[in-house]
């Protein structure tokens, strides 16, 4: 497509997919969240059946549980669609969040950190959507008997990026632009 034909922020935006030194570690630490997801999930689904709990702590579960849905099984019982919506929904989220990632600042390091979580934790969880129809969890905390609903290691890392940037959103302060 010619730069004439292409819209500007198309063109931007591809642009922003290119990979760029900067980047490098954070998406290093992207895999590194990744490997460890995957790796717990395999261990987890060759150890356990299908529900089997173990106490860990007074507090803390280990259980292999399937999710179809996203969030606390949201959709979880829509009929199938939901695998593909939600394939598609990580595969252009992740797009997005590597994109921003490589338009950083080099001074933006809280943000940099934060979307490399959730990068690491999207491609984990869209690994199982894609391979399974579900997401496997086995993180299970609970308090005598109200349980929060389980979760798993990319699940921790987009919400501890989430909470990054929330936190950056309202607290943080960004170099000067000459500085950075």
């Amino acid at each position: 497509m010619s730069n004439a034909v292409m819209p500007d922020a198309l063109r931007e935006a591809l642009h922003s997919l290119k990979l760029r030194r900067s980047s490098l570690p954070w998406l290093l630490l992207a895999g590194v969240l990744l490997a460890l997801d995957l790796i717990s999930k395999a261990w987890v689904s060759n150890s356990l059946f299908y529900g089997q709990r173990i106490e860990v702590l007074p507090v803390f579960d280990l259980v292999l549980l399937h999710n179809s849905g996203a969030a606390f099984s949201f959709l979880a019982d829509a009929g199938g669609w939901q695998r593909w919506f939600f394939v598609l929904l990580a595969v252009v989220a992740s797009l997005f969040i590597y994109g921003w990632l490589n338009r950083l600042q080099p001074g933006e390091k809280l943000t940099a950190l934060a979307l490399a979580l959730i990068l690491g934790g999207a491609i984990g969880n869209l690994h199982d959507r894609f391979f399974y129809g579900y997401v496997v969890d086995f993180l299970a905390f609970h308090w005598n008997q109200r349980y929060f609903p389980a979760f798993n290691i990319a699940d921790a890392g987009i919400t501890v990026g989430a909470v990054l940037l929330i936190w950056q959103s309202f607290f943080g302060q960004q170099p000067p632009a000459d500085k950075a």
